[in-house]
This record gives C-alpha cells, sequence and structure tokens, in this order.
C-alpha cells in the first residue's frame, strides 16, 4: 500500500486516463480528490475509486485554467484531509484545426487548460506540500513528434515538459519530485474521436494502442517511494511508438 495515509490530487480525474490514475492510487490505499467541470461525473467517479480501495474520495468542480479555482481546490482538499502529497495533472484539452484558421483565442484556450492549469497545481504544491511531495504531469509524445492540425496542443505538451525540467530543479530543494509521463496512442473516446485518427491522417497500429491502466501504473511509480531518486525524467508510455515515427 504505497500510497496509505496520503492525499492525492487528480485533474481530470473522473474520465479515461484520469480515472484510471485515481483507481490505481485508490487502490494503494490514497485518499483522492478528482478535479473536473461536469459535476455528475465526478460524482461517478468518487464512488468508483471508492470501489477500488480509497478510504475517501472528494469531487472539486474546478477549471484548471482559473487560477482561483486551483486555489481553492487545494485550500477545499487541506481542509478535508489535513495534507497534499500528490497532484497529477492530467487535465487536458484538444482542438483540430488548420494552422491558417487558428486565432489568438484558440491558442489561449488550449493553452490556459494544459500548460498553466498544470503551472497553476505545481505553484500550490510548491506552497503548501510538505518534503516527500510528488507532481506527475501527464503530457504526450506529441511534445516530441505530433501530427497535422494540432499545434496549440502539441506546443503545450512541448511546454508541459519543459515546465517539468524548471520545477524539478526548483522542487528539489523543497524535497518535491516532479515528473512527467508522455502516453501515446491510448484506448480512450479521446484517439478514436480524433479526427486524424478517423480520416487515416494519423494511422493507428492496433499494437501501438496501449491501455489508460498502463498510464495509471507508471504515474503511480513515479508518485510513489519507488521513484525517490527519480526526478524530472520525461517517461515515455507508448509501446515504442515514437521510435517508429
Amino acid at each position: 500500500m504505497r500510497f496509505q495515509d496520503k492525499v492525492a490530487i487528480v485533474t481530470g480525474g473522473a474520465s479515461g486516463i484520469g480515472l484510471a490514475i485515481s483507481q490505481r492510487l485508490a487502490s494503494e490505499g490514497a485518499r483522492l480528490v478528482l478535479v473536473g467541470r461536469n459535476e455528475d461525473q465526478l460524482r461517478q467517479g468518487t464512488e468508483l475509486v471508492k470501489q477500488a480501495g480509497a478510504p475517501d474520495a472528494w469531487g472539486s468542480v474546478c477549471d484548471v485554467s482559473v487560477e482561483a479555482q486551483v486555489e481553492a481546490t487545494v485550500k477545499g482538499t487541506l481542509e478535508r484531509f489535513g495534507r497534499l502529497d500528490v497532484i497529477v495533472n492530467n487535465a487536458g484539452l484538444m482542438q483540430f484545426k488548420p494552422l491558417e484558421e487558428l486565432t489568438g483565442d484558440d491558442w489561449l484556450r488550449i493553452l490556459n487548460v494544459d500548460l498553466l492549469g498544470a503551472f497553476y497545481f505545481i505553484k500550490q504544491a510548491f506552497l503548501h506540500m510538505k518534503p516527500g511531495g510528488n507532481v506527475v504531469n501527464v503530457s504526450s509524445i506529441h511534445a516530441i513528434e505530433t501530427s497535422p492540425l494540432v499545434a496549440p496542443y502539441a506546443a503545450a505538451k512541448a511546454g508541459v515538459n519543459s515546465l517539468t525540467r524548471s520545477a524539478s530543479l526548483e522542487g528539489k530543494p523543497k524535497g518535491i519530485r516532479v515528473n512527467v509521463v508522455m502516453p501515446g496512442a491510448i484506448d480512450t473516446p479521446m484517439l478514436w474521436d480524433n479526427p486524424n485518427v478517423k480520416s487515416g491522417v494519423e494511422k493507428i497500429d492496433k499494437a501501438d494502442v496501449g491501455r489508460p491502466e498502463d498510464v495509471a501504473a507508471t504515474v503511480a511509480y513515479l508518485a510513489s517511494d519507488d521513484a525517490a531518486f527519480v526526478q524530472g525524467a520525461e517517461v515515455r508510455v507508448d509501446g515504442g511508438r515514437l521510435d517508429r515515427l
């Protein structure tokens, strides 16, 4: 039970990869705070993580792109549970448009969620976590190799990787580890609803498609004491797909 008596926040934690992460941490004893914008989904998610083994779980309605709401979520976590040990920055937003059709608002919408949302939670981690705390960011192989029509998303995820490096340097003296996982093609609605996949622009071999649980297992390792000497790492969870792109 690597997370017994520990408290973890998972953004986007009530569906897809985020729910798998929440359930994995719950199965190892963590108390969970699921962050999202859909109250019904959060309610269902908290029940699922309790069934997975969480001693307690709370769903916090929060738009990660709004710093005041992030602050309120962390404050509520500390008031309810009295501590904060793990933050998983998983919430993400993707849009499909040619560069010439993108607007500044399109870019800001993606960057505010995918990059600034992670920054806001890292800031709160540095303000409130005690030594031994952990932040795991969820990026994407799009940070390294990408496809057409997703420029803001790819740029935001590259930014998350860079933010991880900076935060790992500043977190180390505080005793806080910061690492990032880069999922490849994972079996979620976000993958199969991808217009590039539907049109065939992005080819997906079934052998290259992983499970949300594969990402969750890697996140759990990075957030645990088993990874005590892992700091600032970029860990691919893509079945080797990036090697062939």
